[in-house]
């Protein structure tokens, strides 16, 4: 094997050393979730249009308090279903700083549907004084920023239970089966029938995650579904390609053979 080869070897054997010990690392981390099948997976998955909608309303009624969705803007929402009055309505229910007025002076206005989702505190060291000192992270990547994000978002949301005998839990903290370390300053969110679906759906824990992991991967991942639809386009014409390719070899190599 020439130079080139070895190192090449030697790269792809780093590599994959380098993977498999980052994936072993953050799977350590804390008990793997177990898996959950989503709508949304696979290669022809799509989002469960109905799912997104309730995932809003358990994201609004359980979340919103303290996790921000700062890179979604409103008008997103009719991407999933909801109409521009609905948008319009769900905007103006917070308010955003509006421009300064002719003495320099900067109030309040009702959100706008091209507004961003607004952050349920003005700054970290706020969310911070709110929540003993934890500071809840940002929900519009959440889904990306986790290994197995949605198995691990749905886990943790639903791994809430009594701690093992013998185990202590320090005050403030909760035990949950899918957090790393087990403890978690965050108190359970879901509740059943903590929420109020408007499609009359029975609100069950397993039901409110389910859907609020749907909206976050949404949230996370909104071109998920063009990017599939395009993957299958490309498929489709490298199989014609590829046929067509066969054809004129055999038509210009006939007379040779």
């Amino acid at each position: 094997m020439n130079t080139f080869g070895k190192t090449l070897v030697a790269g792809a054997l780093v590599f994959t050393v380098s993977m498999t010990g980052s994936a072993t690392y953050a799977a350590g981390d804390a008990p793997h979730a177990p898996e959950h099948h989503w709508s949304f997976s696979g290669l022809f998955g799509t989002y469960d249009r109905a799912a997104l909608r309730r995932g809003f309303e358990v994201y609004k009624g359980a979340c919103a308090g303290c996790h921000g969705l700062r890179l979604v803007a409103y008008r997103n929402l009719m991407d999933i279903g909801f109409s521009e009055d609905e948008v319009k309505a769900i905007a103006a229910e917070v308010e955003v700083p509006a421009e300064p007025n002719d003495d320099g002076e900067i109030e309040d206005r009702p959100a706008l549907p091209s507004d961003r989702f607004v952050s349920p505190f003005p700054n970290d060291n706020a969310a911070r004084a709110a929540n003993g000192g934890a500071l809840p992270p940002d929900l519009s990547l959440i889904i990306k920023a986790r290994l197995d994000g949605a198995n691990y978002v749905h886990g943790v949301l639903t791994g809430y239970k009594d701690a093992p005998a013998g185990k202590k839990i320090p005050e403030g903290m909760n035990y949950n089966a899918y957090f790393a370390g087990n403890l978690i300053a965050m108190p359970p969110p879901l509740s059943d029938e903590g929420v109020d679906y408007s499609d009359k759906t029975k609100a069950t824990v397993a039901q409110q995650a389910e859907d609020v992991v749907t909206f976050l991967s949404w949230a996370a991942e909104p071109e998920l579904e063009e990017r599939k639809r395009m993957g299958v386009k490309v498929i489709l014409f490298l199989l014609l390609l590829t046929g067509l390719l066969y054809v004129v070899k055999r038509r210009i190599w006939a007379d040779v053979h």
